[in-house]
């Protein structure tokens, strides 16, 4: 099973932070991979999606319930698709300059070969992922947290 987990400190508030990534039907427009999403239902504290990732010609879709708790957490449960596994957490909290992130990932692929080829291009790929998210928020809330006008 693949694993990452993450701290860092952003110039951003805890509510910022948390908006733009429980934002999920914004995905598409800005992480690397992510070609399409549907949200199927949402209820208060939680939300089911289908999400579409894709790489040049392949494509996989896999559906998920994301649960939240504003502005402090947001965990991902796998629920349908090409992996074994996938669970997601990220956690909020605010400290002096900004917020705390914490962001935890582990996946398993059904298939062998997949997990092979995704093995080779983990860290490369969810630094991706971490850059997209912080490109985001410098674009929303400005660089160091100052609102955009």
């Amino acid at each position: 099973m693949l694993q990452h987990h993450e701290t860092r400190i952003l110039p951003y508030s805890s509510e910022q932070l948390f908006d733009l990534v429980l934002d999920i039907a914004k995905y598409p427009e800005f992480l690397p991979w992510v070609v399409g999403l549907r949200v199927r239902d949402r209820q208060p504290g939680l939300i089911h999606a289908e999400l579409a990732a894709g790489y040049k010609i392949y494509t996989e879709r896999f559906t998920c319930n994301v649960s939240y708790e504003r502005p402090k957490s947001i965990h991902v449960d796998y629920i349908k698709g090409p992996l074994k596994h996938l669970t997601n957490d990220w956690s909020f909290t605010d400290v002096p300059g900004g917020c705390q992130i914490t962001f935890h990932v582990e996946f398993e692929f059904k298939s062998f070969l997949f997990q092979s080829v995704a093995a080779q291009f983990f860290d490369m790929a969810l630094s991706k992922m971490t850059e997209a998210f912080e490109q985001r928020a410098a674009e929303i809330y400005g660089v160091g947290g100052k609102q955009n006008v």
